[in-house]
């Protein structure tokens, strides 16, 4: 009976995250249609889809935490396993507590919207799509305890996390620096050895906000503007399309069609292997799923075909980040919309740096191949031409995306789920490598999980990030900074140096929340394009993924290929100096970003 309803309980979970995620694709398209064929769209379906998104954030978090895959930094990996069960228990109890904290201080929320009797759109009630949140930090909680530990032993003792709102409770201020201190030293401390990321970023929120004698209403306040944002919705859209083509068989057929067009140049299938990765990690929004999805295809092939495996592995691992300034790459739209910067004119000003990362990766690893004389294949026009007709609908996929969005006919929504929409006509009904009761689901729930993983990061970050704000954080440190660095030279190497750090301890969603709202106007002052400031974080994130010894990219290799980190350290070191020289490159050479975007308007 126990196993029925576990097994009931989790189809009721996967039906409502695909439930939600289909009425997101549909909504969108249906919402075109109406318009350029009716005259008219549908009223209210841009809110109900805006609203859908803090849906999906907090079931696919809730799914997240049921298999064990919030976010967390990667230094876990580095401790003994003996050490990794207790410090999992002790960080599995504090996120439970800090979850707990959330929840009841959403309640809060969920209680002035109910008085304010607002509505959403389709006469929802706001107050019923805010329930969400306490809802999700309830399941997080209860699957945080569960996962602490496989004994009921050390269940208990991660329970004891649960009694964190009642210790606050005994403290009437945390306005005392005695108190405050330790506190965030805590969830430092924590964060390092395995606390998830949404934990550290809400506790961190909450414990500064009651420091002030701010309601702690505050954080989940903010992670209701989850369905404020008008862009928003399009990440786990362009996400799920990812997951489709992934899945479907794109790749087999990007990398015959590469290989057939460049199978002829010393260190071919380097090259291949690069553009098809680079090709995949915008679709799939973050670079960590390319290599896990695709990594174990690339790496044998080239292995088997002469290269060398250390060379091959580092390619891998590093063409997983080299993809996120092309479209539509989901840590640029994100970019665009906190830092108020368009977002076409990103991804116009990204185009050429991001071709220099992908030619220097492209490069070096077609060097190693020629060096080991890996084997070439003779160029065929006939063979060529097949399999550029094989591919045709896969390399269609970008025009799809940058017509609608620039075009004119579509918003970026819209054209995430159209793409969506397009990814599965071409896998299941062109390719037929996908079957819709069978895989369709499968597939969804994966995405699902993923999506609410960050997205639930990024809600608490708008709360963490407007405790710094309410702290003049930004306006002190432009003051600071202008007092120490005269020239925009510096400042601009200064950046990369922070945005270093910053990207090999923190994840790109969060960075972006955290950092973006800190550095625009710093760079503002400096004179520094906005694009340009964009484009240079973005390529810094890149490089950071890849940098030791923290790097998530690294850590994701070393799980995907069953490699030591110091072996993935070896393999990776000739391209991050490439990708390195080309940070710089990029940095101090502005016109490489802003001379496209007066080519096309």
């Amino acid at each position: 009976m126990k196993a029925i309803a576990l097994r009931i309980k989790d189809s009721a979970e996967w039906s409502v995250s695909i439930g939600i995620l289909g009425l997101m694709s549909l909504l969108p398209v249906a919402e075109v249609l109406g318009r350029e064929i009716l005259g008219r769209g549908i009223p209210g379906s841009i809110p109900i889809v805006q609203h859908l998104t803090l849906l999906i954030t907090f079931f696919g978090a809730a799914l997240a935490a049921r298999s064990n895959r919030l976010l967390t930094m990667a230094t876990p990996t580095l401790f003994p396993e003996s050490m990794r069960s207790w410090a999992n228990v002790f960080t599995s109890g504090l996120a439970a507590g800090i979850a707990v904290c959330l929840l009841l201080s959403s309640l809060e929320v969920v209680r002035v919207e109910q008085e304010s009797r607002a509505i959403v759109a389709w006469g929802v009630p706001v107050w019923a799509a805010v329930s969400v949140i306490p809802v999700g930090f309830g399941l997080i909680a209860m699957r945080l305890i569960w996962n602490a530990s496989p004994s009921w032993m050390g269940r208990a003792i991660a329970s004891l996390g649960l009694s964190i709102p009642v210790a606050f409770g005994l403290v009437p201020s945390l306005q005392n620096w005695q108190l405050l201190t330790p506190a965030l030293a805590l969830i430092l401390v924590a964060t390092a050895i395995g606390l998830p990321i949404f934990a550290a970023l809400g506790g961190a929120a909450l414990i500064l906000f009651w420091s002030d004698g701010v309601p702690a209403a505050s954080v989940p306040v903010e992670t209701y503007r989850l369905a404020a944002s008008p862009m928003l919705p399009a990440i786990p859209l362009f996400t799920l399309a990812g997951y489709l083509l992934a899945e479907g068989g794109a790749s087999r057929r990007l990398m015959k069609m590469f290989e057939a067009l460049v199978g002829w140049m010393p260190g071919s299938l380097a090259i291949v292997s690069t553009l098809v990765l680079a090709f995949f990690t915008p679709l799939t929004g973050a670079s960590g799923v390319t290599i896990l999805s695709l990594g174990g295809l690339m790496l044998p092939l080239m292995v088997n075909a002469g290269y060398p495996e250390k060379s091959s592995m580092g390619l891998v691992t590093v063409s997983g980040s080299i993809g996120l300034l092309f479209p539509p790459s989901l840590p640029v739209i994100l970019f665009g919309v906190y830092a108020h910067t368009p977002i076409d004119e990103l991804f116009i000003g990204g185009l050429i740096p991001g071709a220099i990362l992908v030619f220097l990766v492209a490069f070096w690893g077609a060097r190693q191949g020629w060096l080991a004389r890996a084997p070439r294949k003779p160029f065929s026009l006939r063979h060529a031409a097949a399999a550029v007709w094989e591919a045709k609908w896969d390399v269609m996929l970008p025009v799809v995306i940058v017509g609608g969005m620039f075009g004119g006919f579509a918003t970026l929504v819209e054209a995430a789920a159209i793409t969506v929409f397009y990814a599965i006509f071409i896998e299941c009904v062109v390719h037929r490598g996908l079957q819709v009761q069978k895989d369709i689901p499968r597939i969804v729930i994966e995405c699902s999980t993923l999506v609410g993983g960050f997205l639930i990061i990024l809600g608490l970050a708008l709360g963490f990030t407007n405790y710094l704000v309410q702290a003049e954080v930004p306006t002190n440190a432009l003051a600071w900074v202008q007092t120490h660095i005269q020239s925009p030279g510096w400042f601009l190497l200064a950046l990369n140096v922070f945005l270093l750090v910053v990207g090999a301890v923190m994840d790109i969603y969060s960075a972006i929340l955290v950092v973006v709202p800190l550095i625009v106007p710093i760079a503002a002052a400096y004179g520094i394009h906005p694009v340009h400031l964009g484009v240079v974080f973005l390529a810094n994130m890149e490089l950071g993924y890849l940098m030791p010894p923290m790097g998530e990219n690294l850590f994701l290799s070393s799980y995907r290929f069953n490699q030591p980190l110091s072996r993935i350290y070896l393999s990776t070191a000739p391209y991050l100096v490439m990708i390195a020289i080309a940070v710089l490159v990029i940095t101090y050479f502005p016109a490489l970003t802003l001379a496209p975007i007066g080519w096309f308007r």
